[in-house]
């Protein structure tokens, strides 16, 4: 049973209509892919295991929170905290459309190569993994202010909003950019256990409240 009876918004009615929508597929998702094959077998290719780690950690960590993300919509049937609308080559769930897919994908390369050799290094007076991580997340936030206006990307609680934005930056973006610098650091065995043990975690999430109950719009 839904806790809260409030009708949902016009934006997440207009989400669920594309979720998982075939006929959306639009087929510049195809050279997308490409870019990010490339991307990463270039990494591959020099032996970066540990930059290629770092992008899939944030991918991870997205999709965790994507899975979070759809399950407020569940339970509070209004909204979600955020929702992805128009056009998109493929929409997962309300607020993960493949094109940030991409983004995510290839943002988590991006952050890797920014970070310095030298984990001692600081700058503007903090460690670097930390200054990089919420300099990138500061960012990120700045964008989907960007997206809002343009009247595709939507917040609805007061608690998760502009007005918010220290909990989006930390909780949206912040930890997603410390897990890749941990995974990054981390030797081999450690590294696979870190990432190993969050793609397990959402490979349950998505059988048992996608799949199993249906509980992922």
């Amino acid at each position: 049973m839904h806790l809260l009876l409030a009708a949902p918004t016009a934006f997440t009615l207009e989400a669920l209509k594309q979720v998982r929508n075939p006929h959306d597929f639009k087929w510049y998702a195809i050279p997308l892919l490409a870019i990010a094959v490339y991307i990463y077998s270039v990494e591959l290719e020099r032996g970066r295991f540990d930059i290629v780690a770092a992008g899939l950690a944030v991918l991870f960590a997205d999709a965790f929170n994507e899975m979070v993300n759809a399950l407020v919509l569940h339970f509070a049937h209004t909204a979600a905290l955020w929702t992805e609308t128009g056009p998109t080559a493929y929409q997962f769930t309300v607020g993960l459309n493949l094109d940030s897919v991409f983004l995510f994908a290839i943002g988590g390369i991006a952050f890797a190569k920014l970070l310095p050799p030298d984990r001692a290094q600081r700058i503007l007076g903090m460690p670097n993994r930390f200054a990089l991580a919420l300099g990138l997340s500061l960012v990120s936030v700045g964008v989907e202010e960007l997206l809002r206006a343009a009247g595709v990307f939507h917040w609805h609680y007061w608690w998760w909003n502009a007005l918010s934005f220290p909990v989006i930056v930390v909780f949206g973006y912040l930890w997603f950019y410390m897990y890749a610098a941990y995974v990054f650091d981390a030797p081999p065995r450690r590294r696979a256990i870190a990432l190993g043990g969050l793609g397990a975690v959402n490979v349950a999430m998505i059988l048992v409240f996608g799949v199993v109950l249906g509980w992922l719009p």
